[in-house]
């Protein structure tokens, strides 16, 4: 029996992905996602639900309800949204769009309610709600006949509510205004006006497995055709269009795209495209870029590509995959991946279709409205323009003679130029763009924004200039194996993340399978990446991004490699020995266990007689029975066997005279630390608590 794929029977229909996977859902059928399989049979149980509903009026299968209860009608204003219902309500935006969705009704949760909506609601919380018909006149938005035929009037007997406060036009609610951003580290304003934004894609893999020559088709064949989109070597991303929407590429290598930004704590990479070569299979760099994505937690779509070759086998890419944590959805698992031929072009659209799935399941939004952020993608130093830097508008929208500043420096917009070279007044969200007008050059990786003046950006930077230092400061401290204690101190989770590079592949399977047998539920160790041959800058970078030492066995870091790790205080232990390897990791490991707290019994005393002494209080008078006193131990009374007290002594004194330690056979006189309701013969007991060292098992 032939299978289908939901989102390609979404399209047949001309309906919603989600509309389809709930349709699927409500008649029982077991789907995961729009990329669930399912058979012909019951792609023909979905069409002829549809056809059913439809004749009934419906555009979906609408729940069986109950009676109504008795609760007094739901007042609902004129003017009121599903949004402003669901905050009365407790409840959220999306809820209540999920149940219009089910009762066949495509209303975001800025639709203003009608009777029709309103009467689906009513059949789902079983309960009454309607228009207050006085108010609902007066506003002309219901009318007379719509009222009398709804259900009793909303007067004394309805619940009163507060009328929908009146919201400026910057924060309109909107739906999807309680998501928060998936990528870009912006939180979003509450209410902010989000709307969907172009997915950013960067194309990753080992080298000749057609990275190129599949962007190359893609901006041949879609930028060309659309007229939209443009250079890339120029601005250092492209834009391209595909069925009426818009996907970003950024141009930069995949590993360096997204880890030195995220070394920098931007992230802008909302999908990584995986690109293996179906007749070379998983490589070296492939397993690096797949760490690289997975440290940046972007969704990965692989590219199988040359399956046009005669020696292509698709199949054992997607099984050394699955072996790397990757398997295919076409084997049960989470990963989207399509066979293309990027010379021929079979398979890329439906390549760029998955992005664009994969695109609208992340709910990627942005803020139009809202103040203009973004990050630098790219920078240098022009002759005959001065500084420019490509940027990727993230929220708002950028405007030629706006100021904007980054970390270290600011400017203000002489011009700003789109992948095609063509000039521009404004760039929205998921819009790259090289702008021209600062006043140095900024570092790719930092975040912008806009500021109100020229005064304000001067201000904040001159403000911020000792600071900036600091924050140099500290991005040349990377973490070393002495600090992991003290960290573990400050209370953060003991976790050793290391960077494996080995000479040879033996070597490093040894050491993988060594180090994991060290890992304990007490102190793990995490190794974001592994490899053969010599440490490169792309290792360094990867090591500052995840705060983790690069560990090297017979192998050296290359001039570069020294150079970063210099920069970005990256921490390189060099080993020829592997025992030498493995104990200095046990004996970082063990500096990050807790020490075990043990305690010491140092002596006994008799409390013999008490003494008032005037302005200090009750004086003990004591015999040591065994060991000693000491003026700076912890001490407990104990009364009948029962610990009565624990604490501090405040003095200790042998006759007049103040002294650190009473031995047995001596008598003595002790006050206690904000206690003074001891009696004779309760035993003071003092003793210490010892920190051991705490070993592996």
């Amino acid at each position: 029996m032939s299978k289908i794929r939901v989102y390609e029977l979404a399209k047949l229909l001309d309906k919603p992905n989600a509309e389809v996977v709930e349709l699927l859902k409500g008649l029982g059928v077991d789907v995961k996602s729009h990329m669930s399989s399912i058979d012909t049979e019951t792609a023909q149980l979905v069409e002829d639900s549809l056809r059913e509903s439809a004749a009934k009026g419906e555009e979906f299968p609408v729940e069986q309800t109950q009676p109504v209860s008795s609760h007094p009608p739901f007042a609902v204003k004129p003017g009121w949204t599903v949004a402003d219902l669901a905050e009365r309500l407790d409840e959220s935006p999306a809820s209540l769009v999920k149940i219009l969705l089910m009762a066949g009704m495509m209303a975001p949760a800025n639709t203003p309610l009608d009777k029709a909506i309103l009467d689906h609601f009513t059949k789902h919380f079983n309960r009454e709600f309607v228009f207050d018909e006085a108010a609902a006149r007066a506003e002309g938005r219901v009318s007379a006949t719509e009222m009398e035929s709804a259900a009793p009037s909303a007067s004394a007997e309805t619940e009163e509510m507060e009328a929908p406060k009146t919201e400026t036009p910057e924060k309109k609610r909107v739906p999807g205004g309680e998501t928060k951003a998936k990528r870009y580290r912006i939180t979003p304003v509450e209410g902010a006006n989000l709307q969907p934004r172009s997915p950013i894609v960067t194309v990753m893999g080992h080298v000749d497995h057609g990275k190129t020559t599949l962007l190359d088709y893609i901006r041949k064949t879609r930028v060309t055709e659309k007229e939209a989109g443009g250079i890339t070597q120029h601005i250092g991303a492209s834009t391209v269009d595909y069925n009426g929407k818009r996907i970003v590429f950024l141009d930069t290598p995949g590993h360096e795209a997204f880890t030195s930004m995220r070394a920098r704590g931007a992230s802008v990479t909302d999908i990584a495209i995986l690109v293996v070569a179906a007749d070379d299979g998983v490589m070296p760099q492939t397993i690096e870029a797949v760490n690289h994505a997975k440290a940046a937690e972007i969704p990965i779509i692989v590219a199988v590509n040359k399956t046009d070759k005669p020696d292509a086998k698709p199949d054992r890419v997607r099984q050394q995959l699955s072996d790397h944590g990757l398997a295919p959805e076409e084997w049960g698992g989470n990963t989207i991946m399509v066979d293309v031929a990027a010379k021929t072009g079979d398979g890329v659209d439906n390549l760029l279709e998955m992005v664009l799935l994969v695109a609208e399941m992340e709910e990627l939004q942005a803020d139009a409205d809202g103040n203009p952020e973004g990050v630098v993608i790219e920078s240098n130093l022009d002759k005959g323009k001065g500084p420019v830097a490509t940027v990727i508008v993230m929220q708002g929208t950028l405007k030629r003679g706006a100021v904007i500043m980054t970390g270290t420096t600011w400017g203000k917009i002489r011009a700003m130029i789109d992948s095609n070279g063509k000039s521009l007044d404004e760039a929205g969200p998921s819009t790259p763009v090289e702008i021209l007008g600062f006043e140095s050059v900024p570092q790719p990786g930092e975040s912008f924004r806009r500021v109100a003046s020229e005064r304000e950006a001067r201000e904040v930077m001159f403000d911020n200039d000792s600071t900036r230092r600091e924050q140099e400061l500290q991005k040349t401290h990377r973490l070393t194996l002495e600090e992991l204690y003290e960290k573990m101190q400050a209370g953060e989770t003991p976790q050793l993340n290391l960077v494996l590079k080995c000479d040879v592949l033996g070597s490093m399977e040894a050491f993988h399978s060594s180090l994991m047998k060290m890992s304990t539920e007490a102190v793990g160790i995490n190794i974001v990446h592994e490899g053969v041959g010599r440490i490169s800058e792309t290792d360094v970078m990867l090591a500052a991004a995840s705060n983790a030492i690069v560990v090297g066995f017979n192998v050296r870091p290359d001039a570069n490699a020294k150079k970063i790790a210099e920069t970005e205080g990256v921490q390189i232990r060099l080993y020829q020995v592997i025992y030498e390897m493995l104990d200095d990791i046990k004996a970082a490991m063990e500096g990050m266990l807790a020490p075990i707290l043990k305690e010491h019994v140092l002596g006994q005393a008799e409390i013999r007689a008490s003494f008032k002494v005037p302005k200090i209080g009750k004086i003990a008078g004591c015999r040591v029975l065994e060991g000693s006193i000491t003026r700076n131990s912890r001490v407990r009374l104990i009364r009948d066997g029962i610990v009565i007290w624990d604490g501090t002594l405040s003095s200790l004194k042998h006759f007049k005279e103040d002294v650190r330690e009473v031995k047995a056979g001596n008598e003595c006189g002790m006050s206690f630390t904000n206690y003074q309701d001891f009696h004779e013969k309760d035993v003071v007991e003092a003793y210490e608590i010892l920190k051991e060292k705490a070993y592996l098992s």
